[in-house]
């Protein structure tokens, strides 16, 4: 007789679940994985407009003496706090609504280690991923651009944007790669408890405390910066009107260029992103619960 179960499944259940969406994620037809990481990259961007217009919202006045009058602004941790909560969306709905993220298919590395998929498929498949999620936020970030969102809240939407760009772009190389460690255990972890979810509420809930860890700890998520560098090299470069009225309010402009994103962030937050979902998550949970089994 079957048994019936409608509790959460187990760590090990969770494994071999993690497993076989692997072969799932690795076997996929490339158009369909294509389309789907690009929804995913627009999915992220999501959750990353969410996050900076919520992070805009503190704002000071300053009395003739030079003391603060009154301040709308948070403590720096509540405002962090809410901007992971919010930014929880994009993961939420590539999870719930079925996309395909780079940085939480890195766990398809449990299937590989178990010899169900090869190396040149989780390869195919990252690679794959990586470009559509890239297609997905540059094309948000694009289309967000001329919607010029940028300037509500009296512009503190886009000095928040290009504050949050900057502080990425003037990131030393092993802080990157450190952040980026960080952030994609956090990330693959909200992945891998999902798997032992039977609704949605469950998959949402399992999302939502290990996401808003990651952003409120000032993490580095490669697939989120797709989105927030371009979006404020975008205001810099095409509209000279905005950044004369707010240039003075962002300090270090200089360093938001094409090459920091791609050369002082992108690059080595992808490298740590891996090594933080395919070897501390992914490698670690495939020894715990699933190397007996392929040894047997």
């Amino acid at each position: 007789m079957t048994e019936l179960r409608i509790d959460s499944l187990l760590p090990a259940e969770m494994a071999t679940r993690a497993e076989y969406l692997g072969v799932r994620k690795a076997e996929m037809p490339i158009f369909t994985m294509l389309i789907l990481s690009i929804l995913a990259g627009a999915f992220i961007a999501l959750g990353s407009i969410f996050a900076t217009t919520v992070a805009a919202g503190g704002m000071s006045v300053t009395a003739a003496d030079g003391s603060v009058a009154f301040s709308t602004g948070f403590p720096y941790g509540v405002t962090r706090l809410l901007t992971g909560l919010v930014f929880c969306l994009g993961l939420i709905l590539v999870v719930v609504g079925g996309a395909e993220l780079f940085t939480g298919n890195n766990l398809i590395v449990m299937a590989w280690a178990s010899g169900k998929v090869s190396g040149g498929a989780v390869l195919r498949n990252w690679l794959i991923v990586y470009f559509g999620n890239f297609l997905g936020s540059m094309g948000t970030a694009v289309l967000m651009f001329f919607t010029k969102q940028y300037t509500f809240g009296s512009d503190a939407v886009g000095i928040t944007a290009l504050k949050i760009a900057v502080a990425k772009c003037d990131l030393g190389f092993t802080q990157a790669v450190a952040l980026g460690i960080l952030c994609n255990a956090l990330v693959c972890l909200a992945v891998w408890l999902t798997y032992s979810a039977r609704t949605t509420l469950d998959k949402i809930l399992s999302i939502i405390f290990p996401v808003t860890a990651f952003v409120a700890a000032g993490f580095e998520h490669s697939i989120a910066n797709m989105y927030f560098i371009p979006y404020a090299l975008l205001v810099k470069m095409f509209d000279p009107e905005f950044m004369a009225r707010v240039g003075e309010k962002v300090p270090h402009l200089d360093v938001l260029t094409w090459d920091a994103f791609f050369l002082k962030n992108l690059f080595p937050v992808t490298i740590g992103n891996i090594i933080g979902g395919a070897v501390l998550v992914a490698a670690v949970y495939w020894v715990v619960f699933l190397r007996a089994k392929k040894a047997s």
